[in-house]
């Protein structure tokens, strides 16, 4: 069984997949990281998650860390043989438990090369998403990078089911970047590894300031899949918050709790969870399983509708619109919409991003554009008093989340050792 097809049939049995973050250099811890997934009470798939070093084809400074026992921060794929992987994945990575390899790269051939020489099949990323937030590298080598890996994957001989890949664009900057974007982005991508030839995809959002907002992207990601994707099987994972975690341990399940909320509500099929340490430091393994089963033991009611034909959509749909009658290769579209303003990322610094869109959260905390810049969205966005954004606005932005869900985590009533202490 695939890693497309796990998904799909727990899915179809009305599990939630919860998948963690998690990398160790290491290969025996490593494995003991993937075993306590396996085993964990969820319906989990496992993660390997590779080190900066790998991520930025330095494979030098991974020998010199791995030789002299120097710490790295995930596990090096690349400079581990073929065989070390094989091994560290014996007897756990299968049709019951898949295994994804998550990188973080605007040159990932190494890694592609290295993951399916170890037998594994699914990797996530794109040309956008693994460009900008993250590389130097200009966009339109990110995108020939991606164009060749992808046709490397597509091409694979793999006796355990086709290759499968996730876009990362709706997860852009983590926060702030208003949902219409992150949903544009995802699609692209998509549509970036479907031309290439690939047919099993994710399509990954994350979880932003407004829960009903975030309802609303989900139908309109869907909606643009189903346009764009005919004839792929492809799912939705939602991404738990990635900007600033509330401090608290009780803020931090909350707002894991609604993460699980929105990917039950909106059917959506997988989530990447995130852990009450994630304010704080690189979470252990035990704080990633409380995570896996926290997320596992939400339920809700029943799932929502939401209209597609919605806000979101309409401002997803007028950016993707403008990309794909850029120019007809889609990686060149891309590039081209980039230079030309037409999608432009608030708050993202790489040269190659125009830098003139602002985002900002209005009195519900849903995410608003104050500036479009050059964005084909001026007769499409319902604009309201955004104001000028400022340091304070600013900093009060990037720290609604977390404040909102601490304070309603501080407001509750303490338990000290013995009893209530009310």
């Amino acid at each position: 069984m695939s890693f497309e097809e796990f998904v799909a049939s727990r899915h179809a049995a009305g599990q939630l997949v919860v998948q963690p973050r998690m990398g160790f250099a290491d290969p025996a811890a490593m494995r003991a990281g993937l075993a306590a997934t396996r085993n964990a009470a969820a319906t989990t798939v496992g993660t390997v998650t590779l080190d900066s070093y790998t991520r930025v084809c330095d494979t030098d400074s991974v020998a010199h860390a791995l030789a002299h026992g120097i710490a790295l921060n995930g596990y090096p794929i690349v400079n581990h043989p073929a065989e070390v992987t094989r091994a560290m994945l014996d007897g756990l990575e299968g049709p019951d438990f898949p295994v994804q390899v998550r990188h973080g790269s605007a040159r990932p051939a190494d890694i592609f090369r290295a993951m399916l020489a170890a037998g594994l099949h699914a990797t996530e990323g794109g040309p956008v998403s693994y460009c900008l937030p993250y590389s130097r590298t200009p966009l339109d080598e990110s995108v020939r990078n991606w164009s060749s890996c992808c046709e490397l994957l597509a091409d694979a001989d793999l006796p355990g089911g086709r290759a499968h890949l996730e876009t990362f664009g709706g997860c852009m900057m983590g926060q702030l970047c208003p949902p219409s974007e992150l949903v544009a982005l995802s699609a692209l991508e998509a549509l970036f590894f479907y031309r290439k030839g690939l047919r099993s995809i994710s399509v990954s959002y994350a979880q932003q300031t407004n829960l009903l907002q975030d309802q609303e992207a989900v139908a309109a990601l869907r909606r643009l899949c189903a346009e764009l994707l005919p004839g792929a099987s492809w799912h939705v994972v939602i991404y738990a918050y990635m900007g600033l975690f509330p401090r608290t341990p009780e803020g931090s399940l909350s707002l894991l709790g609604t993460a699980a909320e929105l990917a039950l509500s909106t059917g959506s099929e997988r989530l990447i969870v995130k852990t009450v340490a994630e304010a704080h430091r690189i979470p252990t393994v035990a704080e990633n399983i409380q995570a896996l089963e926290h997320a596992g033991a939400v339920r809700t009611t029943e799932k929502i509708t939401v209209d597609a034909d919605n806000q979101v959509y309409r401002e997803a749909y007028a950016l993707v619109d403008a990309v794909l009658n850029s120019h007809e290769d889609l990686g060149r579209a891309i590039v081209v919409a980039f230079k030309r303003g037409l999608l432009d990322v608030p708050f993202c610094l790489h040269p190659d991003n125009a830098g003139q869109a602002r985002s900002y959260l209005d009195p519900a905390g849903r995410l608003c554009w104050s500036d479009l810049g050059s964005l084909p969205l001026r007769r499409v966005v319902e604009r309201g008093p955004g104001g000028a954004i400022t340091s304070s606005t600013l900093m009060s932005a990037l720290s609604y989340v977390q404040h909102t869900h601490d304070a309603q985590a501080l407001a509750q009533p303490m338990t000290a050792i013995g009893g209530d202490s009310r």
